[in-house]
């Protein structure tokens, strides 16, 4: 499965109920869960951005519905990029000519 790694913000709406996060959080495993992927990190964040997760997903569109299906709720918006491991990266690198 590829690997995805997520910044999100808070938006006003998820700010004003912030002591709503842990439950969001198991919705959002549950949510990733059921589209076949997998949470697999959250961080809270100082800075520019609230929260961090590092997921995987069968592929990228499955990885876009995930984000997407957070988002709509309202609570966040999102930054996603795919991420790709010392090995891939070496692969990567080894397929330039």
């Amino acid at each position: 499965m590829a690997t995805y790694v997520t910044l999100w913000q808070f938006t006003q709406q998820g700010a004003a109920a912030i002591q709503d996060s842990p439950e969001r959080i198991d919705r959002l495993e549950t949510q990733f869960d059921e589209l076949g992927g997998e949470l697999r990190e959250f961080y809270m964040l100082f800075g520019q951005y609230d929260t961090l997760t590092i997921s995987e997903f069968p592929d990228d569109e499955t990885a876009a519905q995930a984000v997407l299906g957070v988002t709509k709720q309202g609570n966040v918006s999102a930054e996603t990029s795919r991420a790709f491991s010392r090995d891939d990266t070496r692969a990567i690198i080894d397929g330039l000519e």
